[in-house]
């Protein structure tokens, strides 16, 4: 196996043109485990943490660019204001340990249907941006999932960084054996933008790609008193409940049933509906 470590972005995307197969590395903390359990041996490593630009955040215009680079970590000590539902979802990610290596930008690699950064950037409609010495793009966030760990990542691609427009009142919740360092039975993140007057869903580990709940969305926007902010109405709540779970295609396995899943959707919807709600008071 070759180890491959630029020192610049450039470098690193040449590497990546000449070595389509080479697996990107930063935290290591899924790739890592895939080799030592020897379900993975890729011809080649492309190590990324000497390219100083992957581990920056800051403004593009009135959006958040956060390098793929960014650990759990630094997303809950520096961006938890700004981005309060990612860094929800960022606490409940395995262990100090894994949260100071794990990244947003290999979560995103990964492309599990289980990934806990995957439903906050769902609901906040972030955009993920990718590039090669062709050039960069930037692909909605709910059309880079393509199936069970496929994404549209290209080979000769790598994840430069995420970029989402802060603001408004985010939640996130997920069901587990445990709060962090369990795989979720199911999750679930919520964007209110009083603003916009839109709504934001993301529904994790519940369908063969991490979804959004269209309808539930439509249905809420419409529902809400955004003027006078008057507490959700009980059907209301149940209704947006019954949506987000009508969006799910969840499977039985070793974690759990796909009744239980869609019905813990259900509940996680009209809890994060009413804590996000108080939010904007």
């Amino acid at each position: 196996m070759d180890f491959l470590q630029p020192s610049t972005w450039d470098e690193a995307l040449a590497a990546k043109a000449a070595h389509p197969d080479a697996v990107p590395i930063a935290g290591g903390t899924d790739v890592m485990v895939e080799l030592n359990f020897d379900r993975r041996r890729p011809p080649a490593l492309l190590d990324l943490t000497r390219v100083a630009p992957l581990a920056e955040w800051g403004t593009d215009g009135d959006l958040l660019r956060v390098g793929a680079g960014v650990s759990y970590r630094r997303i809950i000590e520096e961006l938890g204001t700004a981005l309060p539902g990612l860094a929800m979802a960022s606490r409940t990610v395995g262990s100090p340990q894994i949260r100071n290596r794990g990244t947003v930008g290999g979560n995103l690699g990964s492309a599990s249907p289980a990934g806990d950064a995957h439903p906050p950037l769902l609901a906040s409609g972030a955009l993920v941006e990718l590039a090669s010495v062709r050039g960069v793009r930037q692909v909605p966030v709910d059309g880079f999932f393509l199936g069970p760990k496929r994404s549209a990542l290209a080979p000769d691609e790598l994840i430069a960084a995420f970029l989402v427009r802060p603001g408004g009142a985010e939640q996130f919740a997920k069901v587990g054996t445990r709060n962090a360092m369990v795989i979720a039975v199911c999750s679930f993140a919520l964007s209110l933008d009083p603003a916009g007057r839109t709504v934001g869903t993301g529904i994790g580990s519940a369908a063969p790609t991490p979804v959004r709940a269209p309808d539930a969305e439509e249905f809420l926007a419409a529902s809400l008193d955004w003027d006078g902010r008057d507490p959700v109405s009980l059907s209301v709540a149940e209704r947006f409940g019954e949506l987000v779970s009508a969006a799910a295609s969840p499977i039985d396995d070793v974690r759990g049933t796909a009744a239980y899943r869609k019905h813990a959707l259900s509940v996680l919807a009209r809890r994060t509906l009413v804590w996000a709600w108080k939010g904007l008071a």
